[in-house]
């Protein structure tokens, strides 16, 4: 089993930044990506950003590419979400997502965190 336990969520003015990390712990090992979600009241739970354990390659939702930013710290077994420039459409729950085998960004992921709150004021 893996945990994910996500931090960093808050209220930000709308143009701010915020920074969300996910760390996880138990059996990593395996891990072969993590990644954030994020769902709204009312929507569905869609996608933001991926980043692969070795290669640090990342993926990133159109909604949020070149306002967020994906890294991972191996190390530390850590996930962070830097987010810029957010909107009025950016809040959500986030929540942090663990894939041992990752067959597309977008699903089949096997760990999921508790989630963490962004909301964004005008």
């Amino acid at each position: 089993q893996v945990q994910l336990v996500e931090s960093g969520g808050g209220l930000v003015q709308a143009g701010g930044s915020l920074r969300l990390s996910c760390a996880a712990s138990g059996r990593t090992f395996g891990v072969n990506a993590m990644g954030w979600f994020r769902q709204a009241p009312g929507k569905e739970r869609e996608f933001v950003a991926v980043v692969t354990w070795v290669s640090h390659v990342t993926v990133y939702a159109d909604s949020v590419k070149g306002r967020f930013t994906i890294s991972l710290d191996n190390a530390k077994n850590t996930v962070t979400l830097q987010m810029g420039s957010l909107k009025p459409e950016d809040p959500a729950v986030y929540y942090c997502a663990a894939a041992r085998v990752l067959t597309n960004p977008y699903s089949g992921y096997d760990y999921w965190g508790q989630g963490t709150q962004v909301t964004v004021s005008s």
